[in-house]
């Protein structure tokens, strides 16, 4: 049975696409079968992994709004036991679509059910928002994954999506958690991301992975080469860095730790006082 994970931040731009394609590949190349579902409309992990969406004969929109099982959306990548569910301009209808539908909430957990045996990890790309398609992610998932940019204001807005993953454990999803905060796009050179990081720390703990990203120049040019970081230049510092999450990860979910991290809003408040 798959471990289902949802990278989630309402904020833009703060490395979600980047950790799912890049932590997905390291998964897979350690010899788990993975998933990346491209819930976001921007469809950016489709594009960062190389495919082409306008040769796309289906996505997750078309099983979304049309109850086409999972399993004949999900296309192959250039990486070993990675596969992908595509993204499509068409997505961005699908909130509107969804919005007068049945159990619209739970309209991914359904899908993502029926092919949880065929995978190790399955991560969830999730839209820079907090609207219907970020709750399906979260009604589908069983931890969260939040990417914590170090830079000025990205404490910010972490207490509205901490209360969102709260309210949808206490409606929808009872047996949702935290999988872990990672902080993205430090730069050692400056005094910000030190602070940052060392405030995530002190008020999170260990809910905030060991490994930090660093600001990468390859890693900002992997996607336009439609390639994920470990083929395009494995021996980068990003690279480094997604290589050690991944097992960093493992780590955490073979020892059950993400199954017991849980987040108060209080002490997300708390930490957002630098900003």
């Amino acid at each position: 049975m798959a471990q289902t994970i949802a990278c989630a931040n309402q904020k833009g731009g703060v490395g979600k696409t980047t950790t799912v394609i890049n932590l997905g590949t390291y998964l897979a190349l350690g010899g788990l079968r993975v998933l990346i579902v491209d819930v976001d409309p921007q469809g950016n992990a489709t594009s960062g992994l190389g495919i082409d969406r306008s040769s796309l004969e289906g996505t997750l929109y078309d099983a979304l709004t049309d109850s086409i099982p999972l399993a004949e959306v999900i296309i192959p990548t250039g990486v070993e036991r990675l596969s992908l569910v595509p993204s499509s301009i068409s997505m961005a209808g699908a909130e509107v679509e969804l919005a007068a539908s049945d159990r619209r909430e739970r309209r991914l957990a359904r899908l993502v059910a029926g092919i949880a045996d065929d995978y190790d990890y399955i991560l969830l790309d999730c839209p820079p928002s907090l609207g219907l398609l970020t709750v399906n992610a979260l009604t589908a998932a069983d931890t969260v994954l939040i990417p914590l940019q170090c830079e000025f204001y990205a404490l910010e807005g972490l207490t509205q999506l901490i209360a969102t993953v709260n309210l949808v454990r206490d409606n929808l999803n009872p047996d949702l958690e935290i999988n872990g905060v990672v902080l993205t796009m430090a730069d050692g050179r400056t005094n910000l991301s030190a602070d940052v990081s060392a405030e995530a720390r002190r008020h999170l703990g260990a809910v905030v992975f060991d490994t930090v990203v660093p600001r990468n120049v390859r890693l900002s040019e992997a996607p336009s080469f439609g390639l994920p970081i470990a083929l395009y230049r494995p021996d980068s510092k990003g690279a480094e860095a997604y290589a050690a999450l991944a097992v960093e990860l493992r780590g955490r979910n073979g020892a059950g730790r993400s199954a017991k991290t849980r987040l108060d809003e209080t002490q997300v408040t708390h930490a957002g006082s630098l900003s």
